[in-house]
């Protein structure tokens, strides 16, 4: 069984307000493109764990939702730092979690309590680290002003005591190279 945690930036980091935005399919795109690769050759269980963030957690979901027909042996698991995380998001936002919360395989919190302190965020990275095999991380050094950057500490704090726990870093850079791609498949 493999298991992998894709995090990364928030809709509002990315300054992404439309679901219809062109970054949205890159990025689908590139979740996509690694999913694919990594479930052809198996028939072994594939999770993907994730939060319920919009932005780049609720995306991987989606990209990952609409390959679990051709691929069966993928599962998602939506986990969430807190108990009600998202309850107080325009009544939209919290509209498009509990749509995907409810197509996912596997939904539950690391907490069993609402937000109280930063000390639930700390303990969900620590969760999602011992509970994967590796990450998909979309985030820059350029952005460092982001939330992601805890994240992203984590992760490498963690891979000093685990080495064999693999970071796939997604930069602007990187993220270029896929919309190039991308936009070479639509011309072929």
């Amino acid at each position: 069984m493999n298991r992998i945690w894709i995090t990364g930036f928030s809709q509002f980091e990315l300054g992404i307000f439309n679901a219809k935005d062109p970054r949205v399919t890159i990025i689908k795109y590139t979740i996509t493109k690694f999913l694919t690769h990594a479930l052809t050759d198996t028939d072994e269980p594939y999770w993907l764990l994730t939060g319920g963030q919009s932005g780049i957690e609720q995306w991987a979901v989606e990209a990952a939702l609409d390959l679990q027909e051709q691929y069966p042996q993928l599962k998602i698991a939506m986990m969430k730092p807190y108990e009600h995380y998202g309850s107080k998001w325009k009544p939209e936002r919290q509209t498009a979690l509990h749509a995907l919360e409810s197509r996912v395989d596997f939904v539950a919190a690391t907490s069993n309590q609402d937000y109280q302190n930063p000390g639930q965020l700390q303990s969900y990275q620590n969760f999602m680290l011992t509970h994967t095999d590796e990450a998909m991380l979309f985030y820059d050094d350029m952005a460092d002003q982001s939330n992601v950057r805890y994240t992203y500490k984590a992760i490498q704090a963690f891979q000093n005591r685990q080495d064999d726990y693999h970071l796939l870093m997604i930069d602007f850079d990187r993220l270029q190279d896929y919309a190039e791609e991308y936009a070479e498949d639509l011309a072929n």
